[in-house]
């Protein structure tokens, strides 16, 4: 389409054009975007710009607060389009259906789960924790020579989307998705080459229990946010979870995985386990 400040013109004030976001989350036929409160009683003209202008969008939903909770949830207004908060959208080969009101998910992350997907060995077994609505276990399991991906997750509405996904993607049998707490599931499933810790806000607390996860020569990708100096002192979280548990480990690459904030990333440590 055209720039949506172009199509905007003439019908909000120029001197508030440059307040109109550029970018914005597309989930499958969702579009999720954020109105400055400059911008809030435009927002309706906003949306409906987007659905007249993007072929593949049918519903608007507006962004409202932050992420709450401890199932990662963001409270959306409905503002043009299809009344609905439920979508399909399709990466890498997958389809992922998800509740964006009531799941985490991020379109962003799709170069980050083929990142790690390309890394996957043959024959690996691979635990993602945190998994959400599957998508690092679909995309691991259709995209890499994995032997068997297993997938954990606390929300009970993420977990159904998640087995949903698992069978309209007929993964039965290379993925398995558990619904519980990370910190009482993952001591119960013995060891895996490969362990993913996909939630970057708190996940340090959860390294006790996915360390010793991981096989001996195993690998571990531990995200967390940092601006670029940070990036060593998360690294070294993973080396104190490491000896914290009688382990070793050594830090094979930090890697940004998109921007969080102005100047602060999303961070992945990928760290082999000794």
């Amino acid at each position: 389409m055209s720039s949506l400040r172009k199509v905007l013109k003439g019908k909000i004030p120029d001197n508030l054009l440059g307040l109109v976001k550029r970018g914005f989350d597309s989930v499958g036929s969702i579009a999720i975007i954020e109105i400055p409160e400059e911008l809030e009683k435009f927002e309706k003209v906003i949306a409906n710009a987007l659905i007249d202008n993007i072929k593949n969008i049918h519903t608007v939903l507006k962004k409202v607060g932050i992420r709450y909770g401890r199932y990662r949830r963001q409270k959306l207004k409905w503002l043009a389009g299809k009344r609905t908060k439920v979508t399909e959208h399709k990466e890498s080969g997958c389809r992922i259906r998800l509740d964006v009101e009531k799941c985490y998910f991020s379109p962003r992350l799709s170069h980050e789960r083929l990142r790690i997907a390309g890394l996957i060995k043959q024959g690996e077994c691979v635990l993602v924790a945190f998994s959400g609505v599957a998508p690092y276990p679909l995309v691991f399991a259709k995209n890499s020579p994995s032997k068997f991906v297993v997938g954990v997750e606390l929300n009970p509405v993420a977990h159904r989307f998640a087995e949903e996904n698992v069978r309209i993607n007929k993964l039965q049998g290379k993925v398995k998705v558990i619904e519980g707490d990370v910190a009482k599931v993952v001591p119960n499933l013995g060891r895996f080459d490969r362990v993913v810790m996909a939630m970057p806000k708190g996940g340090e607390r959860f390294l006790e229990f996915c360390v010793p996860a991981v096989k001996k020569g195993g690998v571990l990708h531990f995200y967390d946010f940092g601006r670029f100096d940070e990036f060593e002192m998360i690294a070294e979280k993973v080396r104190q979870a490491c000896l914290k548990v009688g382990r070793d480990c050594r830090i094979l690459r930090k890697v940004k995985a998109g921007e969080h904030a102005p100047r602060v990333y999303r961070v992945c440590v990928d760290a082999e386990v000794i």
